[in-house]
């Protein structure tokens, strides 16, 4: 990928991702959180698509030359963890 003008470090994020299911009877569901390691943000999450939510921001606010490749994944990633409401992995 190419950078516009800044270091590698500026445009790089780390975020920590922890998950669990929990059981409810016959129902489980995603529970966890993610951090932003940076920055110390976190944020819990009740369902996968969370995460994508809390990095979205990080990730479009990044001052690089995206690849069509990784426009192409990252759309689709969002898209099926909305479709798929986050529950299943």
């Amino acid at each position: 990928m190419a950078l516009l003008g800044d270091s590698f470090e500026s445009v790089t994020h780390s975020f920590v991702v922890r998950i669990w299911l929990e059981e409810d009877g016959d129902r489980a569901n995603w529970r966890g959180h993610i951090t932003h390691v940076p920055g110390g943000e976190r944020h819990y999450v009740k369902r996968l698509a969370d995460i994508v939510d809390f990095i979205a921001p990080y990730v479009d606010g990044m001052k690089l030359v995206r690849t069509n490749r990784f426009r192409r994944w990252w759309s689709a990633l969002k898209l099926k963890l909305r479709k798929d409401g986050g529950h299943d992995g």
